[in-house]
């Protein structure tokens, strides 16, 4: 590997600590769904971990993420809910907080990765990372904001990386959810306790590009020390039915299968189908992305 002598003293230091030692990383967000898993897998991997959280309520459970003497800052924390209702405390937190978090980093010398959403793609039937784009809620436009706002002003002395994570599945960490979680879990959930999975009338003609949270562990893990700057989507750019989720499912429990209608709430902002396009990703990463099908074969005994 060559080594770049940079006439920055921060950025000197920052990829001398990159390259030869453990890294102090700060995870938003840690005890969400791909946080918590993420930072056990750093946390195995040997670096030095700290996790925060907004909380609860309106005000942040520490408002001053520390972060400065940090190597990297992974953002992941935000309103996920692309129900939530309270559009001002969504673009406070998950635009407003990010611009800060984001600019704190360039201050300090220190890399960041931040979470995207394929949400932000709507109802479209394109999926590459310089659009266009139609986000169909709050969060979705939190997230399209915060997105333009990297692009339209780009660090000069640190690392950025989006991540553009498409429909995020697993089987741990995800009991939180509630409605929230992936068609994973919630049809796990029905087939358990009830003997029935719901689905959506037409559910074979929706189909979603399913990733399983150990892939992206992995592709954060696999970029952790990625020098070129970008939004990249995360996705396995095989898209599988509803239908076929809900049936492997099912057979696994021996449940059965019932149909509703799809909530008028729902239809206007309803991604019938997703498939990202990897052609930024891939030579960037050595993953095989693992199809939902076979982790429920390997994951539901």
């Amino acid at each position: 590997m060559k080594y770049v002598i940079s006439i920055n003293p921060i950025i000197s230091f920052a990829v001398f600590r990159l390259c030869c030692f453990e890294m102090n990383i700060l995870i938003t967000g840690h005890k969400g769904f791909i946080g918590q898993n993420l930072f056990r897998a750093l946390l195995d991997m040997g670096h030095d971990v700290d996790g925060w959280e907004w909380g609860n309520g309106k005000t942040p459970a520490n408002p001053i993420p520390k972060v400065k003497g940090r190597d990297l800052v992974i953002h992941l924390g935000a309103i996920s809910s692309t129900t939530y209702a309270d559009v001002d405390q969504i673009m406070t937190q998950n635009t407003d907080f990010s611009i800060w978090l984001y600019e704190q980093c360039q201050h300090h010398g220190v890399n960041w990765h931040y979470a995207s959403s394929a949400s932000v793609y709507g109802t479209l039937e394109h999926f590459q990372e310089y659009g266009p784009f139609q986000p169909q809620s709050p969060y979705a436009y939190s997230k399209y904001l915060f997105d333009r706002h990297v692009i339209k002003n780009p660090a000069k002395h640190i690392t950025t990386t989006g991540f553009r994570y498409f429909n995020v599945y697993g089987h741990k960490g995800e009991e939180h959810k509630a409605d929230m979680a992936s068609p994973y879990t919630k049809f796990i959930k029905q087939a358990a306790e009830t003997g029935t999975i719901t689905l959506f009338e037409n559910s074979d003609h929706y189909k979603r590009d399913f990733i399983s949270v150990e892939d992206v562990v992995a592709t954060h893990c696999q970029l952790i020390h990625n020098t070129k700057s970008g939004v990249y989507n995360i996705g396995t750019g095989n898209p599988v039915s509803f239908q076929d989720v809900g049936e492997a499912i099912a057979q696994k429990y021996q449940a059965s299968i019932t149909y509703i209608p799809m909530p008028e709430t729902l239809r206007r902002q309803y991604q019938a189908f997703t498939c990202a396009d990897l052609s930024k990703l891939n030579p960037l990463i050595d993953i095989k992305w693992t199809d939902i099908r076979d982790y429920i074969e390997t994951h539901i005994p």
